[in-house]
């Protein structure tokens, strides 16, 4: 499941997998092996019933039998941490609880009014070009600094936070050099709002009656940026492929008549941005739909397909159009649903209305999948409008770096080709279009 084979037809590699029934064995990296569930009945069996099916990875019998390197790149995915998304019982629940609350405070009116205030200073960057590249230039950076506001983040904490996000994601960069910074930023960020809180989401998980540790603040925060950003970029950049390439969306958004909304509903049930991933591990053998799970075997659903399981096909009709898994179910349900809806739907009206006459610029057969077994992501998303005259932002290369923005990964990030912006000072760079 880590190859170009598989990123750029998972499709057909589901279809095969469904003929060993509900559960397949893959292969995720080399030398880690793991059972998917793709049918869409036994994924929900399994999301549903905590007492057998539990996320510690520290139950993971190759793990803990030395079968698995440490260095194996899909092991920053499945480690253990002290975070709502890899505990059980009472720990996730008081863990889950803080992260909610603290959600939960996030006005849907004020997000749309911040998720238009970035997306609008994004496309200032490219509108005069006539041309961008909607993944790299759009949909990766949105996410960010969305978050950035979300999370209390001064200018310089903000802008080695985007760069730390941005360089565990991509492979072209130094995924060990971006850890470390985006470390070292959030214990700032936490250090900095034990000291000024504010009415952010960092101030609130600090202040929950759950009494987080700053370790635990930590390791909840590295949880909602991760998933706030990687699934929330693919699943804006699978929207906009949506409209641009596919026959049944393409030229709706000019003709007036499309539905942001139905779009995204189709990219979580056909393409969802995080397409396989919760992983469980079962406390003792179980059958799980004809196939036995061993205990301490790594296991994880396939939302993608699940939510494509033929099975469905006639089910659809009544279901539900949430009832995906695209969310996941059960006490592990994102809680962020419909902020990450909110702002996948924003980011892309905006951009449409600002770009109404907006296409692709390839041949849709040339756009490539990033590699990987975990998401659904195209590599970039060329595209060519009209150019439109709009409010200047200052441009990230021309923006000093923030103080000690690049220390602690021991290198300073150097400029994207033709003049892209530097991924350090995109923070502080939106604060200064804003105020000018």
């Amino acid at each position: 499941m880590y190859g170009p084979e598989f990123a750029a037809d998972p499709q057909a590699f589901y279809t095969h997998m469904r003929h060993y029934g509900t559960t397949a064995p893959v292969e995720l990296a080399p030398g880690v092996d793991a059972t998917l569930v793709t049918d869409y009945s036994a994924a929900l069996q399994l999301l549903q019933n905590p007492d057998t099916f539990r996320k510690d990875s520290r139950r993971w019998r190759d793990l803990n039998e030395g079968k698995v390197a440490p260095n194996n790149p899909v092991l920053p995915m499945l480690a253990y941490r002290p975070n709502a998304l890899f505990t059980d019982g009472a720990e996730h629940m008081r863990l889950r609880q803080a992260v909610t609350d603290s959600l939960a405070g996030v006005d849907a009116h004020w997000l749309s009014r911040q998720v238009e205030r970035v997306s609008s200073f994004l496309i200032s960057q490219f509108s005069a070009l006539g041309e961008a590249d909607l993944l790299n230039d759009y949909a990766k950076m949105l996410p960010l600094l969305v978050f950035n506001e979300l999370f209390g983040c001064s200018p310089s904490i903000g802008d080695r936070l985007a760069y730390g996000t941005s360089g565990i994601f991509d492979a072209s960069m130094d995924a060990e050099k971006a850890n470390e910074e985006l470390s070292q930023a959030l214990i700032e960020l936490v250090a900095l709002k034990r000291r000024q809180p504010g009415d952010d989401v960092t101030s609130r998980l600090m202040a929950h009656p759950a009494k987080l540790s700053d370790e635990e603040m930590i390791h909840q925060l590295v949880m909602l940026i991760s998933a706030g950003t990687e699934p929330q970029r693919n699943l804006i950049a699978n929207g906009l492929y949506l409209l641009l390439c596919d026959e049944k969306h393409a030229g709706g958004h000019q003709a007036g008549g499309l539905l942001v909304e139905d779009v995204i509903d189709d990219v979580l049930w056909n393409s969802p941005p995080m397409a396989n991933y919760a992983p469980h591990y079962p406390v003792c053998d179980v059958d799980l739909g004809g196939n036995v799970l061993k205990a301490g075997d790594l296991v994880l659903i396939s939302f993608a397909a699940a939510n494509t399981d033929p099975t469905l096909s006639s089910a659809r009709q009544v279901l539900s159009k949430r009832a995906h898994l695209a969310w996941s179910a059960g006490p592990h349900a994102c809680p962020a649903k419909d902020s990450a809806q909110l702002i996948a739907v924003g980011a892309i009206e905006n951009l449409l209305n600002q770009l109404p006459d907006v296409e692709l610029a390839v041949p849709v057969e040339s756009l490539t999948w990033r590699p990987g077994p975990f998401h659904r992501a195209l590599t970039s998303l060329p595209a060519r409008f009209a150019p439109v005259r709009a409010r200047q932002a200052p441009t990230m290369a021309a923006t000093a770096p923030a103080a000690g923005a690049a220390t602690t990964a021991g290198a300073t990030p150097q400029p994207r080709p033709h003049a892209k912006p530097q991924r350090n000072s995109m923070w502080s760079s939106f604060l200064s279009w804003w105020k000018s």
